[in-house]
């Protein structure tokens, strides 16, 4: 097979640049080592900047989005108790975000690509890029039993951080950066009516909480817990007893509990790996980095690199200029690193640490003070987490 751009990986970031590429009459070939009831079974994040949002509407697969996604304005910050609303919208200038579950995104793109009769190849073993430091890229795997090669001008690794992608770089030429916080988030997701319209992020005495939702019958909740609990130890009953534990008494009262639908233990940590091309093949979303949940920018700061990597192959084969490409990994580590600052940030404000010193605590409670009581502090969080611009 032939194609211009080999894919590889058919999460968000895979499709959305496969989509953009396709209306732009670049041709492509996404393959994926797993199938695709595995991908739309991966409960992942929900809240989009304007950017993401703007970039499904440019992809042709914005509709569904545009009519079931839930505007919100702002979101509640809660310190011992007390609450503080960061107004979003006046504070960023006019700008919201848009809570739409990845699952609900990423079955939209794939829709819209079988819809287009696009090749997609699931479930594709042993897939390896070969020679992308050449003129002639390609990559090879094994679809059952049979070995099959896609000749191609440039290699996409949307793969993730275990990925191929990854690790055919791992001899050499990229430097990580990585940062391992002490607790994970127990996330709990419910087909019940959210306890509030927005966020609640919270800061308590027992550990961090937040209260987030998918649609207005669907929530999904999380609180801060140790890196060595296993999810088989919690109950249902037993999170919805410390959720409601870690929340001011008038909201904690409005929870409305049911069967877990999902339950898990996520990790947190920072990781950036630099640079992001290597000859003719680019590097995208987890691939090249991962972020806290804390800021809600993992997936959005995917779709920036796919933004960048768009544009550079656009102008290639549109333009005839490869400037785009020259500059797609300093364009998009520029954005990454201001993320991973404000991830960072919002992860060091919110959580109980377990070396925490009294000296810690009272430096949390003064960046709330700043919160609460200066426009510039929370504007800059503001525009942060609406999103900066690409």
């Amino acid at each position: 097979m032939r194609t211009q751009v080999a894919i590889i990986g058919s999460g968000p970031s895979g499709l959305l640049l496969g989509q953009l590429l396709h209306r732009a009459g670049i041709d492509n070939i996404i393959l994926d080592r797993v199938s695709k009831e595995h991908i739309l079974g991966r409960i992942r994040a929900g809240v989009l900047e304007e950017g993401m949002a703007q970039m499904m509407e440019e992809a042709g697969v914005g509709a569904r989005m545009k009519r079931e996604n839930l505007l919100h304005d702002g979101f509640d910050m809660v310190f011992d108790d007390e609450v503080h609303r960061i107004d979003l919208f006046n504070l960023s200038g006019g700008k919201r975000v848009h809570v739409y579950g990845q699952t609900e995104l990423t079955h939209d793109l794939m829709d819209a690509r079988e819809a287009e009769g696009l090749t997609t190849i699931h479930e594709a073993q042993n897939v390896q890029p070969h020679d992308f430091d050449g003129e002639k890229p390609y990559v090879t795997y094994e679809k059952d039993g049979v070995s099959q090669r896609i000749d191609c001008d440039f290699i996409a690794g949307c793969d993730g951080f275990h990925g191929v992608c990854r690790k055919v770089l791992s001899d050499g030429g990229m430097q990580t950066f990585e940062k391992v916080y002490p607790f994970g988030w127990l996330g709990l997701l419910a087909d019940v009516p959210p306890v509030h319209h927005e966020l609640i992020y919270v800061n308590h005495a027992r550990g961090f909480a937040l209260c987030s939702q998918r649609s207005e019958t669907r929530s999904r909740y999380y609180v801060q817990c140790a890196v060595s609990e296993n999810v088989e130890d919690w109950s249902a009953d037993m999170f919805w007893d410390e959720l409601r534990r870690r929340l001011p008494d008038e909201t904690a009262q409005k929870v409305i509990t049911g069967p877990a639908l999902e339950m898990s233990i996520a990790p947190l940590r920072s990781v950036v790996s630099e640079p992001m091309r290597f000859g003719r093949l680019f590097l995208a979303g987890d691939a090249a980095h991962i972020v806290p949940p804390t800021g809600a920018k993992g997936l959005n700061l995917a779709a920036s690199d796919v933004h960048y990597l768009f544009e550079g192959l656009r102008e290639h084969y549109l333009d005839r200029s490869d400037a785009g490409l020259d500059v797609y990994s300093q364009k998009a580590l520029h954005r990454i690193w201001n993320a991973e600052r404000f991830s960072w940030w919002m992860t060091s404000v919110m959580h109980r640490f377990p070396d925490m010193s009294t000296f810690d605590r009272r430096i949390q409670q003064a960046e709330f003070y700043q919160l609460v009581h200066s426009k510039a502090a929370s504007t800059a969080l503001a525009e942060n987490y609406v999103g900066l611009p690409y």
